[in-house]
Protein backbone atom coordinates (compact mmCIF):
# COMPACT_ATOMS: atom_id res chain seq x y z
CA UNK A 1 0.00 0.00 0.00
CA UNK A 2 1.33 3.40 -0.93
CA UNK A 3 1.73 6.17 1.80
CA UNK A 4 -0.25 8.80 1.75
CA UNK A 5 3.17 11.13 2.42
CA UNK A 6 4.59 9.24 -0.77
CA UNK A 7 1.51 10.32 -3.24
CA UNK A 8 2.58 12.38 -5.91
CA UNK A 9 -0.48 15.11 -7.31
CA UNK A 10 -2.25 15.55 -10.35
CA UNK A 11 -1.66 19.07 -11.79
CA UNK A 12 -3.39 20.40 -14.90
CA UNK A 13 -2.15 23.74 -16.16
CA UNK A 14 -4.51 25.68 -18.75
CA UNK A 15 -3.22 26.88 -21.71
CA UNK A 16 -4.37 29.77 -23.63
CA UNK A 17 -3.81 31.21 -26.56
CA UNK A 18 -0.90 34.06 -25.40
CA UNK A 19 -0.13 31.94 -22.46
CA UNK A 20 3.20 32.32 -21.60
CA UNK A 21 3.90 31.16 -17.74
CA UNK A 22 2.47 28.13 -18.50
CA UNK A 23 5.80 25.97 -18.40
CA UNK A 24 6.74 27.74 -15.54
CA UNK A 25 3.41 26.55 -13.83
CA UNK A 26 4.78 22.97 -14.88
CA UNK A 27 8.32 23.02 -13.89
CA UNK A 28 7.20 24.37 -10.62
CA UNK A 29 4.48 21.72 -10.00
CA UNK A 30 6.93 18.78 -11.40
CA UNK A 31 9.84 19.88 -9.13
CA UNK A 32 7.56 20.96 -5.99
CA UNK A 33 4.72 19.15 -5.84
CA UNK A 34 6.33 16.42 -7.02
CA UNK A 35 3.57 15.71 -9.86
CA UNK A 36 5.74 13.86 -12.64
CA UNK A 37 4.81 14.41 -16.68
CA UNK A 38 2.77 12.34 -18.43
CA UNK A 39 6.35 11.39 -20.50
CA UNK A 40 7.64 10.13 -17.15
CA UNK A 41 4.86 7.83 -16.96
CA UNK A 42 5.94 6.33 -20.40
CA UNK A 43 3.52 7.98 -22.40
CA UNK A 44 4.00 9.37 -26.23
CA UNK A 45 6.20 12.69 -26.49
CA UNK A 46 3.62 15.68 -26.18
CA UNK A 47 1.09 13.45 -24.56
CA UNK A 48 0.52 15.92 -22.23
CA UNK A 49 -1.13 18.40 -24.78
CA UNK A 50 -3.52 15.93 -25.62
CA UNK A 51 -6.66 15.24 -23.60
CA UNK A 52 -7.30 11.83 -22.85
CA UNK A 53 -10.53 11.28 -23.29
CA UNK A 54 -12.35 14.24 -25.58
CA UNK A 55 -16.22 15.25 -24.94
CA UNK A 56 -16.08 13.55 -21.31
CA UNK A 57 -17.23 17.01 -19.70
CA UNK A 58 -17.46 15.11 -15.53
CA UNK A 59 -14.71 15.22 -13.63
CA UNK A 60 -15.00 12.02 -11.49
CA UNK A 61 -15.75 8.61 -13.11
CA UNK A 62 -13.17 6.80 -15.71
CA UNK A 63 -10.35 9.03 -14.14
CA UNK A 64 -10.51 8.00 -10.78
CA UNK A 65 -9.48 4.36 -11.68
CA UNK A 66 -6.42 6.32 -13.52
CA UNK A 67 -5.72 8.27 -10.74
CA UNK A 68 -5.50 5.41 -8.61
CA UNK A 69 -3.55 3.53 -10.86
CA UNK A 70 -0.87 6.23 -10.92
CA UNK A 71 -1.03 6.85 -7.22
CA UNK A 72 -0.35 2.82 -6.77
CA UNK A 73 2.80 3.17 -8.37
CA UNK A 74 3.62 6.22 -6.25
CA UNK A 75 3.44 8.94 -9.40
CA UNK A 76 1.57 11.83 -10.20
CA UNK A 77 1.27 13.77 -13.08
CA UNK A 78 1.50 17.53 -14.28
CA UNK A 79 -0.57 17.97 -17.81
CA UNK A 80 -1.69 21.01 -19.62
CA UNK A 81 -4.65 21.26 -20.75
CA UNK A 82 -5.43 23.90 -24.28
CA UNK A 83 -8.16 25.74 -23.42
CA UNK A 84 -10.68 24.68 -25.69
CA UNK A 85 -11.22 20.88 -23.81
CA UNK A 86 -13.76 20.28 -21.50
CA UNK A 87 -12.25 17.61 -19.18
CA UNK A 88 -9.67 18.79 -16.52
CA UNK A 89 -9.13 14.88 -16.66
CA UNK A 90 -9.29 14.47 -12.48
CA UNK A 91 -6.78 16.95 -11.13
CA UNK A 92 -5.56 17.44 -7.43
CA UNK A 93 -5.00 21.30 -8.44
CA UNK A 94 -5.46 23.16 -11.09
CA UNK A 95 -3.41 26.21 -12.17
CA UNK A 96 -4.25 29.01 -14.43
CA UNK A 97 -0.79 30.33 -15.54
CA UNK A 98 -0.13 34.16 -16.12
CA UNK A 99 0.64 35.52 -20.21
CA UNK A 100 -1.42 37.45 -22.24
CA UNK A 101 -4.80 35.40 -23.26
CA UNK A 102 -5.85 36.23 -26.55
CA UNK A 103 -3.78 38.49 -26.07
CA UNK A 104 -5.36 40.80 -24.05
CA UNK A 105 -8.19 42.18 -25.70
CA UNK A 106 -10.55 43.70 -24.57
CA UNK A 107 -9.67 43.33 -20.72
CA UNK A 108 -6.93 40.62 -19.82
CA UNK A 109 -8.95 37.78 -19.12
CA UNK A 110 -12.23 39.02 -20.65
CA UNK A 111 -12.40 36.47 -23.50
CA UNK A 112 -10.48 33.57 -21.77
CA UNK A 113 -13.51 33.59 -19.24
CA UNK A 114 -15.24 32.32 -21.99
CA UNK A 115 -12.68 29.01 -23.21
CA UNK A 116 -14.99 25.71 -23.35
CA UNK A 117 -12.51 24.56 -20.14
CA UNK A 118 -13.58 27.46 -18.05
CA UNK A 119 -16.88 25.63 -17.38
CA UNK A 120 -14.92 22.46 -15.70
CA UNK A 121 -12.87 24.84 -13.83
CA UNK A 122 -15.79 26.54 -12.08
CA UNK A 123 -17.27 22.86 -11.13
CA UNK A 124 -13.79 21.31 -10.12
CA UNK A 125 -13.81 25.19 -7.86
CA UNK A 126 -17.28 24.32 -6.65
CA UNK A 127 -16.45 21.01 -5.43
CA UNK A 128 -13.66 21.91 -3.40
CA UNK A 129 -10.64 21.89 -5.73
CA UNK A 130 -7.61 23.96 -4.99
CA UNK A 131 -7.20 26.66 -8.02
CA UNK A 132 -4.06 29.13 -8.70
CA UNK A 133 -4.39 31.94 -10.68
CA UNK A 134 -0.98 33.78 -11.06
CA UNK A 135 -0.90 37.20 -13.27
CA UNK A 136 -2.88 36.80 -16.35
CA UNK A 137 -4.44 33.53 -14.32
CA UNK A 138 -5.65 36.22 -11.86
CA UNK A 139 -7.34 37.86 -14.20
CA UNK A 140 -9.02 35.41 -15.62
CA UNK A 141 -10.75 34.07 -12.43
CA UNK A 142 -12.43 37.88 -11.75
CA UNK A 143 -13.43 38.04 -15.20
CA UNK A 144 -14.99 34.63 -14.84
CA UNK A 145 -16.83 35.38 -11.92
CA UNK A 146 -14.52 33.19 -9.30
CA UNK A 147 -13.26 36.19 -7.81
CA UNK A 148 -14.51 39.31 -7.02
CA UNK A 149 -13.29 42.67 -7.94
CA UNK A 150 -11.44 43.01 -11.12
CA UNK A 151 -7.55 44.23 -12.80
CA UNK A 152 -7.34 46.93 -14.48
CA UNK A 153 -4.28 49.04 -16.13
CA UNK A 154 -1.30 49.96 -13.73
CA UNK A 155 -1.94 53.11 -12.08
CA UNK A 156 1.85 54.13 -14.29
CA UNK A 157 -0.24 53.76 -16.74
CA UNK A 158 3.27 51.33 -17.77
CA UNK A 159 4.34 47.61 -18.15
CA UNK A 160 6.34 46.64 -14.91
CA UNK A 161 8.48 43.70 -14.32
CA UNK A 162 10.61 43.48 -11.30
CA UNK A 163 10.84 42.44 -8.19
CA UNK A 164 8.63 42.99 -5.64
CA UNK A 165 8.05 42.41 -1.45
CA UNK A 166 4.64 40.52 -0.60
CA UNK A 167 3.11 40.79 3.21
CA UNK A 168 1.52 37.29 3.97
CA UNK A 169 -1.82 38.04 5.20
CA UNK A 170 -3.49 35.08 6.27
CA UNK A 171 -1.19 32.23 6.56
CA UNK A 172 -4.37 29.42 7.24
CA UNK A 173 -5.44 29.58 3.40
CA UNK A 174 -4.58 25.99 1.51
CA UNK A 175 -1.74 27.92 -0.24
CA UNK A 176 -0.20 29.66 2.58
CA UNK A 177 0.30 27.59 5.48
CA UNK A 178 3.90 26.93 5.21
CA UNK A 179 4.24 30.61 5.60
CA UNK A 180 3.45 32.76 8.68
CA UNK A 181 1.61 35.54 9.19
CA UNK A 182 3.68 39.03 8.88
CA UNK A 183 6.28 37.08 6.57
CA UNK A 184 7.93 39.44 3.60
CA UNK A 185 8.24 37.32 0.85
CA UNK A 186 10.14 38.36 -2.57
CA UNK A 187 8.83 37.70 -5.58
CA UNK A 188 8.48 38.94 -9.16
CA UNK A 189 5.78 40.63 -11.62
CA UNK A 190 5.35 41.34 -15.13
CA UNK A 191 2.45 42.96 -15.87
CA UNK A 192 0.24 45.86 -17.33
CA UNK A 193 -3.10 45.59 -15.84
CA UNK A 194 -2.47 44.25 -11.86
CA UNK A 195 -4.07 46.98 -10.54
CA UNK A 196 -7.07 45.73 -8.26
CA UNK A 197 -10.09 47.58 -7.57
CA UNK A 198 -13.30 46.92 -6.29
CA UNK A 199 -16.04 48.38 -4.36
CA UNK A 200 -15.76 49.31 -0.57
CA UNK A 201 -18.22 47.21 0.38
CA UNK A 202 -16.32 44.06 -1.51
CA UNK A 203 -13.02 45.44 0.21
CA UNK A 204 -14.28 45.57 3.68
CA UNK A 205 -16.07 41.91 3.67
CA UNK A 206 -12.55 40.68 2.33
CA UNK A 207 -10.78 42.24 4.97
CA UNK A 208 -13.21 41.17 7.27
CA UNK A 209 -13.51 37.79 6.01
CA UNK A 210 -9.22 37.20 6.03
CA UNK A 211 -9.87 36.74 2.07
CA UNK A 212 -6.58 39.22 1.75
CA UNK A 213 -3.98 36.96 1.48
CA UNK A 214 -0.71 39.08 0.54
CA UNK A 215 -0.02 42.59 0.20
CA UNK A 216 2.96 44.80 -1.18
CA UNK A 217 4.86 46.02 0.78
CA UNK A 218 8.17 47.15 1.57
CA UNK A 219 11.23 44.96 3.06
CA UNK A 220 10.03 45.67 6.68
CA UNK A 221 6.78 44.68 5.64
CA UNK A 222 5.17 48.31 5.59
CA UNK A 223 2.31 48.73 3.26
CA UNK A 224 3.08 51.76 1.62
CA UNK A 225 2.33 54.08 -1.22
CA UNK A 226 6.22 53.15 -2.56
CA UNK A 227 5.61 49.85 -1.82
CA UNK A 228 2.77 49.34 -4.47
CA UNK A 229 4.03 48.78 -7.95
CA UNK A 230 0.46 49.40 -9.86
CA UNK A 231 -1.76 51.23 -7.21
CA UNK A 232 -3.92 48.13 -6.21
CA UNK A 233 -6.40 49.51 -3.84
CA UNK A 234 -5.35 48.64 -0.19
CA UNK A 235 -1.89 47.00 -1.35
CA UNK A 236 -4.22 43.55 -2.68
CA UNK A 237 -1.42 41.58 -4.42
CA UNK A 238 -3.64 38.48 -3.97
CA UNK A 239 -7.03 37.20 -2.59
CA UNK A 240 -8.69 33.91 -2.12
CA UNK A 241 -12.86 33.30 -2.35
CA UNK A 242 -15.30 33.00 -0.08
CA UNK A 243 -14.53 29.12 0.33
CA UNK A 244 -10.93 29.44 0.32
CA UNK A 245 -9.95 27.36 -2.50
CA UNK A 246 -9.39 29.88 -5.23
CA UNK A 247 -5.86 31.93 -4.93
CA UNK A 248 -5.50 35.02 -7.27
CA UNK A 249 -2.58 36.84 -7.01
CA UNK A 250 -0.95 39.63 -9.48
CA UNK A 251 2.86 37.82 -8.54
CA UNK A 252 4.33 34.70 -9.92
CA UNK A 253 5.35 32.39 -7.28
CA UNK A 254 6.17 29.98 -9.67
CA UNK A 255 9.35 32.05 -10.66
CA UNK A 256 10.58 32.00 -7.39
CA UNK A 257 10.99 28.22 -6.97
CA UNK A 258 14.72 28.14 -7.47
CA UNK A 259 17.62 29.62 -6.05
CA UNK A 260 19.11 30.18 -9.37
CA UNK A 261 16.24 32.47 -9.99
CA UNK A 262 16.57 34.93 -7.45
CA UNK A 263 14.35 33.49 -4.72
CA UNK A 264 12.67 30.11 -3.30
CA UNK A 265 9.89 32.25 -1.10
CA UNK A 266 7.90 30.95 -4.15
CA UNK A 267 8.29 27.10 -2.65
CA UNK A 268 6.57 27.98 0.07
CA UNK A 269 2.53 28.59 -2.04
CA UNK A 270 3.06 25.18 -3.81
CA UNK A 271 4.12 23.15 -0.45
CA UNK A 272 1.19 24.31 1.31
CA UNK A 273 -1.12 22.99 -1.76
CA UNK A 274 0.63 19.69 -1.32
CA UNK A 275 -0.06 19.78 2.20
CA UNK A 276 -3.83 20.69 1.75
CA UNK A 277 -4.49 17.93 -0.49
CA UNK A 278 -2.28 15.18 1.37
CA UNK A 279 -4.57 16.39 4.20
CA UNK A 280 -7.62 15.75 2.28
CA UNK A 281 -6.65 12.23 1.14
CA UNK A 282 -5.36 11.25 4.63
CA UNK A 283 -8.61 11.92 5.82
CA UNK A 284 -10.84 10.15 3.18
CA UNK A 285 -8.66 7.12 3.38
CA UNK A 286 -9.40 7.26 7.44
CA UNK A 287 -13.28 7.27 6.24
CA UNK A 288 -12.77 4.46 4.81
CA UNK A 289 -11.25 3.01 6.90
CA UNK A 290 -13.84 3.75 9.42
CA UNK A 291 -16.42 2.77 7.30
CA UNK A 292 -15.17 -0.69 6.19
CA UNK A 293 -14.68 -1.59 10.25
CA UNK A 294 -18.25 -0.86 11.08
CA UNK A 295 -19.84 -3.29 8.00
CA UNK A 296 -21.48 -6.62 9.19
CA UNK A 297 -19.48 -9.62 9.71
CA UNK A 298 -19.85 -11.74 6.91
CA UNK A 299 -20.98 -9.22 4.45
CA UNK A 300 -19.12 -10.03 0.80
Amino acid sequence: MTSIQSVELRVAVVTFPGSNCDHDCYRAAKEVLGAGSLADEGAAPGAALRPDRKGETGLAGAGEAHRAAVRSNGRGETYFVWHRERDLRDPDVVILPGGFSYGDYLRPGAIARFSPIMDAVRRFADDGGLVLGTCNGFQVLCEAGLLPGALVRNASLRFVSRWVRLRVENAATPFTTAYREGQVLRLPIAHGGGNYVADEATLDRLEADGRIVFRYCDADGRVTDAANPNGSMRGIAGIVNEAGNVLGLMPHPERAVEALLGSTDGVGVFESMRAHVLAGLAAAADAGREARATEPAGRP
